[in-house]
């Protein structure tokens, strides 16, 4: 069985899984696949990315400079990806089990 991923770093594997990105981008994108719900601060998500390329999920695709400042892109790695692939498949398992429940649920409950 494989551990649960915290929302923060879901969302960080989901937005890289479509295209490398830079940090400020990775930011917004974490923001609107959450519908708002997930603000990461820069700091929280530079650790995070330092962490995630560690374990070997995510590494740099590129680096360049913009405006004088340097900006490096992130990408998703084979690794990353399959670990992503399998947080997905624990979710919809556990999404199954609680709609059977919601189904098998009395009308009317107990208050």
């Amino acid at each position: 069985m494989t551990d649960a991923l915290r929302e923060p770093t879901f969302l960080i594997l989901t937005a890289l899984a479509a295209r490398p990105q830079h940090g400020y981008g990775i930011l917004r994108d974490v923001e609107e696949i959450s519908s708002g719900r997930v603000r990461l601060r820069a700091g929280t998500l530079y650790t995070a990315l330092d962490r995630l390329s560690s374990d070997g999920w995510v590494a740099i695709d590129r680096e360049e400079v913009v405006d004088g400042r340097l900006r490096r892109y992130y990408r998703l790695t084979d690794l990353g990806a399959a670990k992503l692939a399998a947080e997905v498949e624990r979710l919809r398992a556990n999404t199954r089990v609680a709609e059977q429940r919601l189904r098998a649920r009395p009308i009317g409950g107990t208050a």
